[in-house]
């Protein structure tokens, strides 16, 4: 059976004028609803944004994903991680089958420190590494014949890893 399933990695909040040329804000209650129109999916967001996007959704699970690297920036605590919430509709591992499980935690270099700086002209901001992709169509267990949207495609990584159909924007 096909399943419908949605990742959206939107300008995050307070984000969208400073990182992305002047971009407006994404209306988050409305994004939220969109998402629950699927059979599973998975939104990515900032640390400091987490309360006010899971407030939206707290039937949603947080995962995280760990960067092995964090640019100097305006605070001295600088944020090394991203929440990922996801829900997904696949049922839990059957009792007495081998559990090869999905962790809910990442650890890998964001792009820019794995990349060469002209691999990475051109993605845009906000790129995630294959690394996550790969983890993140694990934790919305994609399987052959899912269709999986990317909501907001930015350098086309996750639709290019799974497939996936793209759209413009939300």
């Amino acid at each position: 059976m096909t399943r419908r399933l949605a990742y959206a990695d939107p300008p995050y909040p307070g984000q969208a004028r400073g990182r992305y040329r002047g971009g407006s804000e994404v209306n988050l209650p409305l994004l939220v609803e969109y998402l629950r129109s699927f059979d599973g999916w998975a939104l990515s967001t900032s640390t400091p944004a987490l309360r006010e996007v899971w407030n939206l959704c707290p039937e949603a699970r947080c995962a995280s994903w760990v960067k092995t690297y964090a640019a100097n920036g305006w605070s001295r605590v600088r944020y090394s991680w991203e929440p990922v919430l996801f829900v997904s509709d696949r049922r839990g591992v059957e009792v007495g089958a081998p559990s090869s499980g999905v962790r809910d935690a990442l650890v890998a270099a964001p792009v820019t420190a794995v990349d060469s700086w002209q691999e990475v002209r051109g993605r845009g901001a906000g790129a995630k590494p294959p690394a996550f992709t790969a983890w993140l169509l694990d934790l919305l267990d994609v399987e052959e014949g899912d269709d999986l949207l990317d909501v907001f495609p930015g350098s086309g990584g996750v639709a290019r890893a799974a497939g996936a159909r793209q759209l413009e924007a939300f």
